[in-house]
């Protein structure tokens, strides 16, 4: 996106939204955008289509997903029916809160697999704080410059990085190196779409490039390095660190065009691919639908990503404009780390495939955004 192009994002329309007021269609009086809804009640459809093949066919999983989407549905229409107003005001205390739960699991929280994410609550379950910061992180940089003058300056550019730094290295700490930078990506975009200058945006990439040695050598852990180095050579340990990545790239590979036909995957089934239900279950979709249809369930994420962006240019104010446009370029985070991370161009992480990969938190979680950004369209 050129500086012409994060102009006209910015300015195109007038603040008071006085312009071409249209009345509102049924859907958009129970704030519900009906596109929005169609194109995720599509994909969670495929999503437990494919479930069903890739956890060798366990219907308690299908059942436990469905549960999340209906739950996920249920917060999504809930938060839309809320102006942006009110969550432009709760933005700074929603990530206080988020940063305070994340210095809470620092001191109490509940280890699992040598990770410190979760806090344990009784009678209720655990909860991983890290999850509410891939909201609370684009809401409040949204709400730092709602009220600035845009294109921001270079000290409100630094307090910007000061508050997006912070939780981020706790949730490296954790360690969680998928989300940190999930959650680091959510509010960078931020600054990029409220007109951050192209030459402050190379300065930030060269501190950044200046800072990774300094992780490699003190904040990586050893398991993060092999990931690293699995990424550039997986067959120097191919039953170990590389095996995940070798798997998937045969099962994607033997899908061919239209793959092998549903329920008639060998990798997954024959349990050669790990984690086929959850990270790497495009894996598990390809070898099955092939690469036609690897390019339909493209098309439905690009259709999602492009109705966020269409959202975000018709948003009278910054807030509302900054906000949906960081959930659709994150929403694009999620879809570019995971595919990548399959097919062997990224380090393996732990970052689900949006409405595909098994996983409630993660549902909930990207389906409360859609929520966010059914609000902004329907309240003017």
């Amino acid at each position: 996106m050129s500086q012409h192009y994060q102009y006209r994002f910015l300015r195109h329309a007038p603040r008071d939204g006085s312009t071409m007021q249209m009345r509102p269609t049924r859907f958009e009086r129970l704030h519900i955008d009906l596109w929005l809804l169609f194109l995720l009640l599509l994909t969670a459809l495929v999503g437990l289509i494919t479930l069903y093949s890739a956890s060798a066919q366990d219907w308690g999983m299908v059942i436990r997903q469905a549960i999340s989407f209906a739950v996920g549905l249920l917060v999504m229409l809930t938060l839309a029916q809320i102006p942006p107003r009110i969550y432009q005001g709760f933005s700074p205390w929603f990530y206080s809160m988020g940063v305070g739960l994340l210095l809470v699991v620092m001191l109490i929280g509940e280890v699992r697999m040598g990770a410190q994410r979760w806090i344990d609550i009784p009678g209720f379950g655990s909860v991983q704080p890290s999850e509410f910061m891939k909201l609370g992180m684009p809401m409040m940089i949204a709400w730092y410059f709602a009220n600035r003058i845009l294109p921001p300056s270079i000290p409100a550019v630094i307090g910007a990085l000061m508050l997006i730094l912070m939780p981020v290295v706790l949730i490296a700490e954790q360690p969680d190196l998928g989300t940190s930078l999930v959650v680091m990506s959510t509010g960078v975009f931020v600054l990029f779409l409220a007109g951050l200058r192209w030459w402050k945006i190379g300065l930030f990439a060269g501190a950044v490039a200046a800072v990774i040695p300094i992780m490699w050598q003190f904040v990586m852990h050893d398991y993060q390095k092999r990931r690293v180095l699995t990424l550039f050579n997986p067959e120097a340990d191919a039953l170990g660190s590389g095996w995940n990545i070798i798997q998937s790239k045969i099962a994607i590979g033997s899908g061919g065009w239209f793959g092998k036909g549903y329920l008639n995957g060998t990798q997954s089934h024959l349990h050669f691919l790990p984690e086929g239900h959850t990270d790497f279950v495009i894996a598990a979709f390809t070898e099955e639908f092939g690469f036609f249809g690897l390019c339909l369930l493209m098309l439905l994420y690009m259709l999602i990503i492009l109705r966020a962006f269409q959202i975000a240019y018709n948003t009278y104010d910054s807030y509302g404009r900054l906000l949906a446009g960081a959930i659709a370029l994150s929403f694009f985070v999620y879809v570019f780390v995971n595919m990548g991370m399959v097919g062997g161009i990224l380090p393996v992480v732990g970052v689900p495939l949006p409405f595909i990969s098994y996983g409630g938190t993660a549902i909930i979680t990207l389906m409360a955004a859609l929520g966010l950004l059914m609000s902004i369209k329907t309240h003017r």
